[in-house]
């Protein structure tokens, strides 16, 4: 599974930034060198890996680095420039600017905080080209935990991703959201997507059934309340919820499977 590079993503709340996190883990602890990225402006995925909060909280997203965004671009972050660089240099700055934690080396993007979404300024350059070269010209594997969306993805980025893992739970408006997901995944080009269902009971047995007729599933995780447990504890899951954390390993396998990769 070197190299393999996936997009984890789905609404708010459903597990997604754990899922993300457990499966850095589990690839780290396998002796692969993986790089897990919080794409999320909800940024939590250092502690699902498994840093410290103190260390969580020193991790200084890209996007706030005025200086280096200043030097690359050529242009003032915060400003609508005219004129700046559209693809700027990025091939260092997983190396410089990641902070290890569990054997998983972390970056956070961060948020792009100027008026109007999608905008086209400085930093926004930045971090699309950062991702770009992660996807497609990096060489160990690449967790990116998204947003409920894919707003960091472009589609020359999307020729990279080998998977967009969509995390719903039992619900209608959570797989509303996957299927939007799934068809702004499709308008740049992602094809393999797979959905995983999280905190599942007893009573959602025959929801996860029926999702099977239109979606490639690769598991049910089961409700577990360890995970929750682990959260107010500010403990990874693959640590403190050690079955939680096997479940998620067979996913894994099945998407091994699934990408001919096992």
């Amino acid at each position: 599974m070197a190299g393999l590079k996936l997009a984890v993503t789905g609404k708010g709340g459903v597990g997604k930034t754990t899922i993300a996190g457990t499966l850095a883990r589990i690839m780290a602890a396998r002796g692969l060198r993986v790089i897990a990225v919080d794409a999320d402006p909800d940024a939590n995925l250092a502690g699902a890996v498994g840093a410290t909060p103190a260390a969580a909280a020193a991790i200084t997203p890209i996007s706030a680095m005025k200086d280096l965004i200043r030097e690359r671009t050529g242009a003032e972050p915060g400003s609508l420039a005219p004129v700046f660089k559209m693809n700027p240099r990025v091939d260092d700055i997983p190396a410089a600017m990641s902070v290890e934690a569990q054997g998983v080396r972390l970056l956070k993007l961060g948020t792009v905080m100027t008026g109007g979404g999608g905008c086209i300024c400085p930093e926004s350059a930045l971090l699309k080209s950062l991702l770009s070269h992660l996807m497609l010209a990096e060489k160990d594997v690449v967790i990116v935990d998204m947003e409920a969306g894919i707003e960091h993805l472009g589609r020359a980025t999307a020729r990279g991703v080998d998977a967009m893992l969509i995390v719903a739970e039992p619900g209608k408006r959570s797989l509303q959201t996957a299927d939007d997901i799934t068809r702004l995944a499709g308008e740049i080009g992602i094809s393999r997507l797979f959905l995983i269902i999280n905190k599942v009971t007893d009573d959602d047995a025959g929801f996860c059934r029926d999702l099977e007729q239109n979606y490639d599933v690769l598991g049910c995780l089961p409700f577990d309340s360890s995970v929750r447990t682990a959260d107010l504890d500010e403990e990874s899951p693959y640590d403190a919820a050690p079955a939680y954390a096997a479940e998620v390993g067979k996913i894994l396998g099945k998407l091994e499977d699934r990408l001919g990769r096992g």
